[in-house]
């Protein structure tokens, strides 16, 4: 049996660390598949529960030199980490600072005369050798530690880098302090303060680097804070506060103005009104009355009521949000497979460089070669490591996806945000996206001249006071047209129905028929030019109904499926974006052809079954057309799976639609509009961090080499490295973290 579970790995600092771990758990037998995620240090594991375990998964993981923990644990132990990281920080800093002081106040005359006064210089480089120590050993072990395991399994990482610029820098300049005479005449160069300097540079980045990774799951923590932590349980003797742990299914709760809802339900007594905001990114509250249905999370804005819960706990829909978007969190879209790819050679690569640079310094370099060679060898090591480039996917995606679900779109993987980039093709089902997907009366005409009814209202009344007998969908539409209206109806004395033809009624003596017009031709009733009327109906793609009062016509009604009020201006923002739009539905063409019309539309498919759409769909893409479906998820599952991305309409009660990549939890198609807007900017901000991540190594790695010295005199101090590679991870990730200001262009 296949089945998955999810690990928190602490100690990633990179790229490599990455392509390291999923390395490890890949060779434990049974695992189908393993995705590791940098930013938010999860390990997602497909694997035969026959064939391996949980346990081998941890120890193989702490084999190759990480820390392993529960999911459950992540926000306990990525607050640990920060704490860490502070301390080792303040340590290094508080003894780097006297380091530099001792290390540079030489060049000032005054300075050096008064310390040459005080103590020689081999005394001032043993207090600089004290303060450096504790530096490279306590608050950089962790460089030291994990850069051994990877150097010891053949797979160097930023930990190795690092180890090995700050240790040799540590231990060259021992040597010179305790055997000067060792070193050819010119190289006896200390560098304890680069050593003390490029720890505690590094760890301040990875500490800034941490505290702007916890930022960019803010999204998921302010889903999660949504959960009010009690609920107020009725009973017969009165009502009880509970920990929401501990409500069941079927418990009836209370709820007052101003209180977060504890569970799914529905609303059993009491009108409300619900601010849905974080559920369906609807910024206007929803009433709410018996029967309805409502959401834990969400807000109650006037009116107290009682509900039935039908979700708590994991099965809530809030809890499903949250799931969602982890899950596309820790998906690894193409992009990043090729980057992880790079990185896992690119260390290797980067430690060659560092021994040629060395030796062609030592050998053709100008003299003090040996001093030369050890400061190009050291910043090559220190300016290449790979963490840019392990954080400029994870980092986006994770904002992106968190964007997404604050405003109504489920991305359920960061495969999908990549594909919803590319699309240049969008094809919508009809019925229930683009329409209303209910019928609706349209329009209520004299059947003489095809004009609105003067006298509508009565002759309404009157039709919608028969039609009430009957749960035909038309007659809905007609009975809730005349509610709208607030008309008084009667009640029919006499009701029959005529299947496949109308409905007959006795209505305060009156005889009322509804219906086709081969009723009124079966009853011999005179519809004269109301023939004329329903055809002009019809052209418009309407459902044309007759109506007689005592033998004779009074009305043509027009009842259609409407175009939801913000389709068309979706349509004309999706062409902006210079996306072909195109609508396939299993609609007749008349039908079909008129709203298109109306939204221009160009491309029309109709007729079609739902396996008749994903084949259009597959013609598509074999033109090579990069096709998004959108629909609602039930009868539209095969073209939803078949697109390159399937966008499914649904509620903030209906998110799980198996067969879509992308949800609308409101329901207003123009999420559609927001949801390719963010991928694009999430793509556009994944790019331009590669370009930093990878220009910036690219540009450095031969100025830390010296190639430009013998040219411009330039050459890389190792401080000034470790200072660069620090900087290059935490501007990834703040620019990654602007996807929070992202402007979507509809919002509420």
């Amino acid at each position: 049996m296949t089945v998955q579970t999810v690990f928190r790995v602490e100690g990633m600092s990179c790229a490599g660390c990455v392509s390291r771990v999923e390395s490890v758990i890949a060779d434990v037998p049974g695992v189908e598949e393993a995705t590791v995620n940098l930013a938010t240090g999860r390990a997602a594991i497909t694997f035969l529960e026959d064939r391996s375990s949980e346990a081998d998964f941890r120890q193989a993981i702490t084999g190759a030199g990480y820390g392993v923990s529960d999911i459950e644990d992540a926000a306990a132990s990525q607050a640990q980490e920060v704490a860490g990281l502070r301390r080792d920080v303040l340590i290094a800093a508080l003894l780097t600072l006297p380091l530099l002081a001792i290390a540079k106040l030489p060049l000032l005359p005054p300075a050096a005369d008064a310390m040459q006064g005080l103590f020689s210089k081999q005394v001032w480089g043993v207090f600089e050798l004290i303060l450096v120590t504790p530096v490279v050993f306590y608050a950089g072990w962790r460089f030291i530690r994990s850069g051994w395991v990877e150097l010891r399994h053949l797979n160097p990482g930023m930990n190795s880098l690092v180890m090995l610029g700050a240790g040799a820098a540590y231990f060259y300049s021992a040597i010179v302090l305790f055997r000067p005479s060792a070193f050819p005449q010119g190289t006896a160069q200390s560098y304890f303060v680069a050593a003390g300097v490029i720890v505690t540079l590094i760890l301040v980045g990875r500490y800034l680097e941490a505290l702007a990774r916890g930022r960019t799951s803010q999204a998921i923590s302010a889903l999660m804070k949504l959960e009010p932590p009690m609920a107020r349980v009725v009973h017969d003797d009165g009502e009880i506060e509970i920990a929401i742990e501990e409500l069941c299914v079927d418990d009836v709760l209370a709820v007052r103005p101003g209180e977060r809802l504890a569970a799914d339900g529905i609303v059993l007594d009491g009108i409300s009104q619900i601010d849905e905001a974080m559920i369906t990114g609807e910024a206007m509250p929803v009433e709410k009355s018996a029967g309805a249905e409502v959401v834990a999370g969400t807000i109650n804005k006037a009116g107290a009521f009682t509900y039935r819960a039908t979700g708590v706990g994991d099965n809530t829909t809030l809890r499903q949000i949250v799931q969602l978007v982890e899950q596309a969190q820790n998906d690894k879209p193409a992009i990043q497979r090729l980057a992880d790819k790079i990185a896992s050679i690119f260390v290797p690569v980067v430690m060659a460089v560092a021994v040629i640079t060395f030796i062609v310094w030592m050998v053709f370099g100008a003299q003090p070669a040996l001093s030369f060679a050890f400061v190009t060898a050291v910043s090559v090591l220190l300016i290449a490591c790979p963490c840019a480039m392990g954080l400029a996917t994870p980092t986006a995606i994770m904002v992106g996806t968190g964007k997404g679900a604050e405003n109504g779109i489920l991305i359920r993987t960061g495969s999908a945000l990549e594909s919803l980039a590319h699309i240049d093709t969008i094809l919508f089902d009809k019925t229930g996206t683009l329409t209303q997907g209910t019928p609706e009366l349209t329009d209520l005409l004299d059947p003489v001249t095809g004009d609105n009814l003067v006298n509508g209202g009565e002759i309404l009344a009157l039709i919608a006071a028969a039609e009430a007998q009957s749960e035909h969908p038309l007659s809905r539409a007609i009975v809730d047209a005349a509610s709208q209206s607030n008309l008084t109806l009667a009640t029919a004395t006499e009701f029959t129905a005529h299947p496949g033809f109308g409905i007959e009624a006795i209505i305060d003596g009156k005889r009322i028929l509804v219906g086709a017009s081969r009723l009124m031709v079966q009853e011999e009733i005179d519809i004269g030019s109301g023939q004329t009327v329903a055809d002009g109906l019809a052209a418009k793609g309407k459902i044309a109904i007759m109506a007689a009062i005592d033998r004779q016509l009074v009305a043509v009604l027009g009842i259609a499926d409407t175009v939801k009020a913000e389709s068309p201006q979706m349509v004309e923002q999706l062409k902006s974006l210079g996306l072909q739009v195109g609508m396939v539905t299993g609609d007749g063409e008349l039908t079909a052809n008129v709203i298109a019309a109306e939204l221009g539309i160009d491309q029309v498919a109709a007729e079609m079954l739902p396996g008749d759409k994903a084949d259009e769909i597959s013609r598509l893409q074999n033109e090579g057309r990069k096709v998004a479906f959108v629909g609602d998820g039930i009868n539209d599952a095969p073209a939803l799976a078949t697109a390159d991305v399937g966008i499914a309409i649904g509620t903030g009660t209906d998110i799980a639609v198996e067969a879509g990549d992308v949800v609308l939890m409101s329901g207003d198609v123009r999420g559609v509009v927001n949801a390719i807007a963010l991928a694009r900017g999430t793509l556009r901000t994944i790019r331009y961090n590669f370009l930093w991540a990878y220009g910036y190594n690219i540009a450095l790695i031969p100025v830390a080499a010296g190639v430009f010295f013998p040219l411009f005199g330039w050459l890389l101090n190792p401080m000034l490295a470790a200072a660069a590679m620090s900087i290059s991870s935490v501007l990834v990730v703040t620019n990654s973290l602007r996807l929070r200001k992202l402007a979507l262009p509809f919002t509420h």
